[in-house]
């Protein structure tokens, strides 16, 4: 699941909880909206986390000598 992905399902389940005022025989409509924003918060933690482990930082080299204290 993407960041985008992630947004959507917050987007739809805060949609279908907070703005849908119909019911379905068997079927909690607001329920499923909440269970859908709580996965795609949890959605989008993991992936921005998985984003930040996946760009290195890696150090510039100019191939100059590194520059020391005290000049």
């Amino acid at each position: 699941m993407r960041i985008g992905s992630s947004i959507a399902l917050i987007a739809i389940g805060l949609i279908l909880a907070l703005a849908v005022n119909f019911s379905l025989s068997g079927i909690d409509v607001q329920l499923v909206g909440w269970i859908l924003v709580v996965v795609g918060i949890i959605g989008l933690v993991v992936s921005i986390a998985v984003a930040r482990r996946a760009r290195p930082v890696v150090p510039r080299d100019d191939g100059l000598p590194p520059r020391t204290r005290g000049f």
